[in-house]
């Protein structure tokens, strides 16, 4: 198998870089055992990348690094070998490097779809569960929540596959194909620490999800105050009544009660025949999106005019109210061309118990307490989605309803990243989680990360009965006290 030495490799923003041993770009499932195999006899490290979206340090090795290039098959070419009580459910197995974007041509294709999604496609499926990426909807759990069946490289290099008790695959007929070459482990406890396993529990490459029907959607977009927004909230109907709920604010009041930009979805029918301007967003701030200065345009005015961040921000939150937006659910969930604009974020999620709208108070007061002591200003507005629970032990919604805060920043904003860190501090005292791609200051340190995870001592026995020689360390198992002997639950 061919390998580059020594080369660099950085995520999509360029804000993460490494330059790893070695890099492999393995064509199946049997070359990743290869590298994971001799990664471990000669003492260095593994970890696989997705397509390089997250911000954080999460994917970084200084070992080898495994990319996705090369199996990106929909469906997965593995043998699926499914129960008889399975058999009229809508399931799909993907390879771990599809990403999103193609899992969706194939199955718009085949007349289903993801029953949810987050707002951009270019994700590979291993990287947005192992991560326990979301949508906005407080029907639906994240996206691993989705998962039924998982083909794992585990520590030693062995194969097995992994799912719920009850799981879709017929033992016997695997057995019988298999033999002792891999093993099928169906058991709650192991699958709800290796579906959001961050990449420490072994290479994901294939993952089986569940889908539905194709189906459209219908998404409007209103701009509110914050005090209407908030009681909204307190209320909880509107989270009830639509299928999908999601916002967008300022946080700043000048010459408006904090802007909020309200988006609902719901399902409806076929929109074929609906006017050509109800089947497309604002083209306006979509072709803006695509201008490569405008990120560049905006630092600019917000470093000789700081002050005029606000009103910045209240203009675009207005440029995308929107009275309705049909087409497929795919294209509906992305939040379109704002994606490939230059930008971080930091990503927190927080209880729905009430300190969900003390959170968005807080970053209000964060906000303005940098402006007054460094004219330090946000520049781009931050969104609120709503998720489900989850049962995954890793999962930033484990245990409990959650607000997810994303808190973007333009890249090159002065001040941004100090910033973003406060708000972070800010939101850990209310029982904030952080989203583990998305930049944060997370330390293992004492039993912070155990007080934010009360099933951390499983997810960790399950790491050690996986990876005992702690094949997929990092930096970033290291910096949030995940690696091997570095944690004690």
């Amino acid at each position: 198998m061919q390998f580059e030495v020594r080369k660099t490799w950085k995520n999509h923003l360029g804000n993460q870089r490494i330059d790893p041993l070695r890099i492999y770009e393995p064509r199946s499932i049997a070359e990743v055992q290869e590298v994971v195999r001799l990664a471990r006899a000669r003492g260095v490290n593994v970890r696989a990348v997705g397509s390089g979206h997250s911000w954080s340090d999460v994917a970084l090795t200084e070992g080898f690094v495994l990319k996705p290039t090369g199996m990106t098959r929909v469906p997965a070419a593995e043998p699926d070998f499914i129960r008889s009580e399975w058999a009229g459910r809508k399931l799909v197995r993907a390879e771990g490097g599809a990403r999103i974007r193609e899992c969706n041509a194939w199955l718009d294709a085949s007349g289903m779809g993801f029953e949810n999604l987050g707002g951009y496609d270019g994700q590979t499926i291993a990287g947005v569960t192992a991560t326990s990426t979301h949508g906005s909807g407080m029907r639906f759990g994240p996206l691993n929540d989705a998962l039924r069946s998982l083909d794992v490289v585990v520590g030693d290099g062995s194969v097995q596959r992994i799912e719920p008790s009850g799981g879709p695959t017929d033992r016997a007929a695997f057995e019988a194909h298999f033999g002792d070459r891999r093993a099928l482990v169906q058991d709650d406890h192991v699958f709800n620490a290796v579906c959001v396993g961050i990449g420490c529990t072994g290479v994901i490459c294939t993952a089986m999800i569940e889908v539905r029907d194709r189906f459209f959607m219908r998404e409007v977009r209103e701009m509110h105050p914050w005090a209407k927004v908030r009681r909204d909230l307190e209320d909880g109907a509107v989270l009830e009544r639509h299928e999908h709920y999601e916002l967008a604010f300022s946080p700043y009041d000048d010459g408006y009660a904090y802007p909020f930009l309200v988006t609902t979805r719901d399902t409806v029918g076929d929109p074929r025949n609906r006017p050509w301007d109800k089947r497309m967003r604002n083209w306006l701030v979509e072709l803006a999106a695509l201008f490569p200065y405008t990120p560049h345009i905006i630092n600019l005015i917000l470093d000789v005019r700081p002050a005029l961040a606000p009103a910045l921000l209240r203009g675009s939150i207005k440029a995308l109210v929107k009275d309705r937006y049909d087409e497929v659910s795919f294209k509906v969930f992305n939040i379109g061309n704002a994606n490939i604009l230059p930008a971080y974020s930091c990503e927190i999620g927080v209880p729905m118990d009430g300190r969900h709208i003390e959170a968005v108070e807080a970053v209000f007061r964060v906000a303005r307490e940098r402006r007054e002591l460094g004219q330090v200003y946000q520049s781009s507005p931050i969104a609120l989605r709503f998720v489900k629970t989850s049962p995954a032990y890793l999962s930033m919604m484990n245990g409990r309803d959650t607000m997810m805060i994303e808190l973007i920043g333009l890249n090159g904003n002065d001040g941004g990243i100090e910033l973003l860190k406060a708000y972070e501090e800010a939101l850990y005292a209310l029982g904030g989680r952080p989203h583990w791609g998305h930049l944060n200051t997370l330390s293992g340190s004492g039993d912070f990360v155990a007080s934010m995870y009360p099933r951390l001592a499983d997810w960790l026995d399950v790491r050690a009965a996986l990876d005992p020689d702690g094949v997929f360390d990092a930096p970033f198992t290291k910096r949030v006290g995940l690696s091997r002997g570095s944690f004690v639950a």
